[in-house]
């Protein structure tokens, strides 16, 4: 009996907080913005121009549902933090819950560059009769041949949505010129690339702002955090112009065939996530600068973000190497 009490006195106390509805809400909040955002982009692609839908107030109201229940979330979890009743095991599954939060991303970004994949290596010579897949795919097609970016739709090929050989899901057709390097008219005027340097300068800021915090230099790592949370606002300004390039000039829209479809929701959805990420940021330094937030030895709020803002600049690496370059 007293060796069992000993080793129950030898563990270090886990505080365990109350029940909560919070995961549930965070879970309805969720599946409302999902939802909402896929009935806004079938409305863009097959929905009558001259309809009012509901779609835009079901995503609008499921992230504002989400958003809020996260703060309330995370606004217990800091002055939980700030009562001391965090323990080494509790701060340890934080780590272990952000990593597999990354990994989930990780793999809902693979998703995304599988099917970027199987369209331009398997797809689409299939549809241009290319391969054992592409027999029946010729004749159905006839005429269609593949590049990357598209020239002409399949649908283009055959003479158009009325002599389309399969069931219609609306009508297609390629934009004037696409968002690569190829395309552009001069190097200084490709806002990918200034979207790269950019990103990628945040990055280094971020580091730099970690090690600041490391040394508690609270000034300094107040000032490069800000540059961060300012070279993300700067990314996104960047990226909606890219957009009414795109759709003003450029032609390149939803409906521009499957590039139009990959482009848009490949760089949207990590506009999305440079936004989320840049936020988390914006906390953090609010935390810092109002209430003095963070010491050397205590700053996992920080240190969460700036590993999900380190993951977003890898992510578009390989976006701007695959959707831009190659």
């Amino acid at each position: 009996m007293a060796s069992t009490q000993t080793a129950a006195a030898g563990h270090e106390k886990y505080y365990v907080p109350e029940s909560s509805s919070l995961a549930v809400r965070a879970t309805i909040g969720l599946v409302m913005t999902v939802f909402g955002a896929g009935l806004l982009l079938n409305d863009m692609t097959f929905g009558d121009p001259e309809a009012s839908t509901n779609s835009k107030w079901v995503l609008y109201i499921g992230l504002a549902f989400f958003a809020f229940t996260l703060a309330s979330w995370f606004r217990i979890t800091i002055k939980e933090n700030l009562q001391g009743l965090n323990s080494a095991q509790l701060n340890h599954s934080y780590v272990l819950g952000m990593f597999w939060f990354i990994f989930s991303e990780v793999m809902f970004f693979a998703a995304f560059f599988g099917a970027l994949f199987y369209v331009r290596q398997l797809a689409g010579p299939w549809l241009a009769g290319e391969g054992e897949g592409g027999r029946m795919n010729g004749l159905l097609w006839p005429g269609f041949e593949f590049a990357w970016p598209p020239v002409t739709t399949p649908q283009e090929a055959v003479g158009g949505v009325d002599a389309q050989a399969i069931a219609n899901n609306g009508i297609f057709g390629t934009s004037e010129r696409s968002m690569a390097f190829a395309d552009a008219h001069h190097w200084y005027q490709w806002l990918p690339m200034w979207n790269t340097l950019v990103l990628l300068s945040s990055s280094f800021t971020v580091h730099v702002a970690h090690t600041a915090l490391l040394k508690d230099q609270r000034g300094k790592f107040n000032l490069w955090l800000g540059i961060t949370v300012g070279l993300g606002i700067f990314f996104l300004f960047l990226q909606a112009a890219e957009y009414y390039e795109a759709y003003a000039h450029f032609g390149l829209t939803l409906n521009s065939g499957i590039y139009g479809s990959t482009f848009f929701m490949l760089t949207g959805f990590h506009g999305f996530h440079v936004a989320m990420g840049m936020t988390m940021l914006l906390i953090q330094l609010i935390r810092s600068v109002k209430n003095k937030h963070f010491t050397a030895s205590d700053h996992f709020g920080f240190e969460a973000s700036s590993w999900y803002w380190h993951f977003v600049d890898v992510v578009w690496v390989f976006l701007f190497l695959f959707v831009y370059i190659l």
